[in-house]
This record gives C-alpha cells, structure tokens and sequence, in this order.
C-alpha cells in the first residue's frame, strides 16, 4: 500500500520535470517574452534633419512641434535643383534647441546635417487576448511609447495607447514570440509593431 503513494508522487514528479513554465501559453509567458524581445525594447530614433529641407519636411507635426518649442527655426530659401519641391527651408537649431538636444547635436552636427536623437521606449501595457491553434498562436496586445527625455516628451503623447497582434510559436523548448522569418498568417513582431492601430 505504501508504494502507491510513492508511485503517484514519482510520475507526478516526472510531469513537472517534462514540462517547463513556457510550454503553457499564459499571458503572463506572452507578456514577458513580448516585453523581453529585442524589436519591442528598440528605442524610437527622431532623425532631426539640418539645413535647407523642403516645405513638406518642415511643415510635417514633428517639426512643427519642435517649432512650438523654440528649439528649431527656419528661413524660406530657393529649392536646390535635386529636391523637387514648391519651397523650402533653411533650418537651425536655435540656442534653446541646443540646449535641449545637446547630448545629440555634439555628437554628429559636425559631420552629418541629420541629427539621431533617441526619444522613445515602448511600453507594455496588457496582453488582451491569445488564439492558439496547436503550435501557433496570436496574442493580441496594448502597448504605449514612453518617452525617454525632453524631446520625446514633446513628440509622443503618454495617452496615446496602440494595439497589435503577435505570432507565437511552439517548440521542443517552449513558445517563442516570432521575431522575423515567421510562417504564413504568423505576424513577426516587427511588423506588428509597425501595422499597431491606436486603441479607442
């Protein structure tokens, strides 16, 4: 009669041995591996363009944003003949912007007219749904861009919230979030992020 206990208790043990914690999909397994991917932690890049940049550059919301805050300006100037546009600009860092892109004018307006500035991280907020289809899966999920200084502050609204969906697949160590290379009808990561709809 004692062996039956032991019995039960070594082939329980063995079941817990065989699986580990990512063969069950759960939304935690699915937010950790979103939030932990290399595509989801790529920060957001602001490539700030000086010099003379069309009318359509100039007016686009990121600049007409960094002109609200003083940090840009421009001066109207004849187009250059390889850039076919109405009219264009001249356009500087004023004393204010150098004061808030410091870090990232120094860096490269030396050598290069565009200036990288990083200003955003993705947050996530919520996985909403998973559809698993044997060693497949969607996941649906919220996330948000959070801003990393001043600049990204000014160009990304904290309330602004974005849904996208996720392939998942299953292997012999557990499930993976697609990264690239994904299968048929299984979204990568990167083109999830990409395709994101605001949430309403």
């Amino acid at each position: 009669m004692r062996r039956l206990p032991v019995a039960i208790t070594l082939v329980l043990l063995s079941f817990t041995i065989a699986c580990s914690p990512r063969d069950f999909l759960t939304r935690r397994l699915a937010t950790d591996l979103i939030a932990g991917s290399d595509s989801f932690k790529t920060t957001q890049q602001f490539w700030l363009r000086t010099g003379v940049i069309s009318n359509k550059d100039y007016t686009s919301p990121e600049y007409l944003t960094l002109r609200r805050r003083g940090w840009i300006t421009g001066n109207g100037v004849p187009c250059p003949a390889e850039m076919p546009s109405p009219s264009c600009w001249d356009m500087v860092i004023t004393p204010l912007g150098v004061d808030a892109l410091r870090d990232w004018v120094s860096a490269t307006a030396a050598s290069s007219q565009y200036i990288s500035v990083p200003v955003a991280q993705r947050e996530l907020l919520t996985v909403t749904g998973i559809h698993k289809d044997g060693s497949l899966a969607d996941v649906d999920f919220q996330w948000r861009w959070s801003a990393v200084n001043e600049v990204g502050s000014a160009l990304y609204a904290k309330n602004t919230e974005y849904s996208s969906t996720v392939g998942f697949i299953h292997y012999d160590d557990g499930w993976r979030v697609v990264e690239g290379g994904a299968p048929k009808d299984t979204p990568p990561l990167s083109d999830a992020l990409k395709n994101a709809v605001p949430t309403q």
